[in-house]
């Protein structure tokens, strides 16, 4: 049988007692009940007998739990339980709580049939718990005899409206008691001008592992770091919130992380400030009025540049530029994040990061980073657990295991039904020895000025390379959904006919760019142009459209190959017929995947068949979840013949609508 050393309540209540006097103020005005507590050192009362004890137990007809009945034996009731419990009930205070607030009835409507077992606890708690409040600021401390562990402790529940919240469980009376003197810590660690500075053995104890914490964190032992920052933070010991709220946000914790007032020393800014400005940004909704209190103690100045970032934010031209050597590396991480290699640029960061430096001793990791729009994508939660068991700031330590790649090879990853199932046609050019920022010149339409995505007015304001390359139609780097609603807002003019692709580009092997549309229109044979050949002026160029899983009409696919502009092969499959030209390689031929299976299990084999006969591949991450530059091709439809109708519609849009 496992035992456990009893709790040293004695210890505990008198060390508590000690800071409690301690942090009154001398000219403070106190009641005699707290000025004889406070020149007696004790919070407490004389303890209970157990025949006292056992009395209570028989006039409420339980045993108290273990916890709560050591404490009795040490103290018959207590003061001054945290900040806002005055008074904590002795053996002839305690009783049954028997909704006498008449609270049951508002948290039991509450409940509904997904309730977890907690929140019913929570709810029913009034009815049968045991109060042992006296005297408080409204709040309401209650024991469940119904909630009760295996070594028989009874959970204990707390609650206030003023805190506009659920009422908070502990797992026992001893759990209660603990966190009250977190608490009561929390709230006299920042002490008012004047008073008495608030130094103990516990808060020498917090702040010495606070540094240590650090230490542990830069040799990327993060784990045992955290939970050591935990602790002192929820004391309110100083450094500690900012500290951990570094890590919080590396694991992908974004809610209530504003790293203490680290963001207004100008030390920290450069790093922290791009963080709380982008999460305010995606969240804003263009309200800016709860920038200044997440930036409380900014002085004027720093808030002029919070807002000067903000900006620069929302326009995606803020850009991460840290000094020295990891510096250096970022500019090569960006680099290749922003023609689609996202696990390349992940790995040229990672490799560099023994080489980063803190801007101070605050400072436990590169995070500027997360807010850059090309550098911002490459974060997962494993990539983050991977940055911070990295060894840092020239620190020893064991280097993590590499994280797996978020890029599969190839290109059967389309075929596989993406979260929200919205991926059932595409269609990619994909070209041979050309350069990502030289395809608008082979597919772009000089002559569309309505179908161009403009850029925004602050393109560029971080560095030319934000932008296209000078002379092409490429766009700052933007998301799916940034690309679409510009796509959207700059056209003016649409054509039945017409049909100009909005599409991302990057690299798509070592020798090979794509040009990829993940939302075209419909396939029609009739009028389809293949771009290929204008693509393969200088090389081989490869065209596929796949509607194999499209909910509108028939399943279609189309594979079209060209070099030194002319088509070498192509075959079209749409309503259960192949349509081909050219030689078609056997490893290609359609006959090979249609008809055997259904249309849409042929769409994955295709496509590895593709990928292994020119060695191609597209980033997956990238096209989701990063920024690429993007153009607006050429139209994949050949012009009206002769006799041909087509419909064309303008719009005109007021001003500020």
């Amino acid at each position: 049988m496992t035992q456990t050393t009893a709790f040293d309540w004695l210890s505990f209540l008198l060390g508590w007692s000690a800071e409690w006097a301690d942090s009154l103020p001398a000219d403070e005005v106190r009641g005699e009940d707290d000025e004889s507590a406070r020149r007696e050192r004790w919070l407490g009362f004389e303890p209970a007998s157990e025949e006292r004890i056992v009395a209570a137990e028989r006039r409420l007809g339980c045993r108290f739990p273990p916890s709560f009945r050591a404490f009795l034996t040490v103290s018959d009731g207590w003061r001054h339980a945290g900040g806002f419990v005055w008074r904590l009930a002795g053996t002839s205070e305690v009783h049954w709580h028997e909704d006498e607030a008449g609270l049951a009835d508002t948290f039991e409507e509450c409940l509904d049939e997904d309730a977890s077992p907690e929140e019913v606890a929570a709810a029913r708690v009034w009815r049968r718990g045991l109060r042992i409040d006296v005297e408080s600021d409204a709040m309401y401390v209650l024991m469940d005899p119904e909630d009760v562990d295996a070594e028989g402790e009874w959970a204990v529940y707390s609650w206030a409206g003023w805190r506009a919240a659920p009422p908070e469980r502990y797992a026992g009376f001893g759990a209660f008691m603990r966190d009250m003197h977190r608490e009561f810590h929390a709230l006299r660690a920042n002490p008012a001008d004047g008073g008495p500075e608030f130094v103990n053995d516990t808060t020498r104890r917090l702040d010495a592992q606070v540094d240590a914490a650090r230490q542990e964190a830069l040799c990327g032992r993060w784990e045992p770091a955290l939970a050591a920052l935990e602790e002192a933070a929820g004391y309110g010991r100083p450094r500690a919130a900012g500290l951990r709220d570094q890590i919080l946000r590396l694991l992908g914790r974004t809610y209530m992380v504003y790293y203490d007032g680290l963001v207004a020393d100008r030390r920290y800014a450069p790093e922290l400030l791009p963080l709380l400005v982008a999460e305010h940004a995606a969240h804003s909704y263009r309200d800016d009025s709860t920038l200044r209190f997440h930036l409380r103690g900014a002085d004027e100045e720093l808030m002029s540049s919070a807002y000067a970032m903000l900006a620069r934010v929302r326009a995606g031209a803020y850009r991460y530029a840290p000094g020295g050597p990891f510096g250096q590396a970022v500019e090569r991480a960006r680099e290749q994040a922003r023609w689609g290699d996202t696990d390349g640029a992940w790995g040229t960061l990672r490799d560099a990061l023994p080489l980063w430096e803190p801007l101070g001793p605050d400072h436990l990791a590169p995070l500027g980073w997360l807010a850059d729009p090309l550098l911002g994508p490459l974060f997962t939660e494993e990539r983050g657990r991977e940055l911070l068991a990295t060894p840092r700031a020239g620190q020893e330590g064991e280097r993590p295991a590499v994280t797996a790649a978020c890029d599969p090879e190839g290109l059967a990853w389309l075929a596989e039904p993406d979260p929200g199932n919205n991926r059932r046609c595409y269609r990619f050019v994909l070209v041979e020895d050309v350069a990502p920022g030289d395809l608008p010149l082979l597919l772009a339409d000089p002559d569309d000025e309505e179908g161009a995505v403009r850029e925004p007015d602050t393109a560029g304001a971080d560095g030319a390379e934000d932008g296209g390359p000078e002379g092409t139609a490429l766009t700052v780097p933007m998301d799916m959904y940034e690309a679409r609603q510009r796509f959207r807002a700059g056209r003016t003019r649409f054509s039945s006919f017409a049909d100009r692709a909005l599409v991302a580009v990057g690299r798509a092997g070592d020798r090979w760019s794509f040009a990829f549309d993940d939302e075209p229109g419909r396939f029609d044979g009739e009028r389809f142009v293949s771009p290929a050949v204008a693509a393969s002026a200088d090389g081989r160029a490869v065209v596929v459209w796949s509607g194999l899983r499209t909910s509108f009409g028939e399943p279609y696919f189309h594979l079209s190959v060209a070099r030194a502009g002319a088509e070498l092969y192509a075959f079209t499959y749409e309503g259960g017929e192949i349509r081909r030209s050219g030689r078609i390689p056997a490893a290609l031929d359609p006959d090979r995947f249609f008809g055997a299976v259904e249309d849409a299990a042929a769409e994955g084999p295709l496509l590895e068949a593709i990928a292994a006969e020119f060695g191609v591949r597209l980033p997956r991450h990238a096209l989701l979840r990063g920024r690429l530059h993007r153009f607006t091709t050429c139209s994949w439809t050949r012009p009206p013949r002769d006799g041909e109708t087509y419909a064309v519609v303008w719009m005109r849009y007021r001003p500020g609508s």
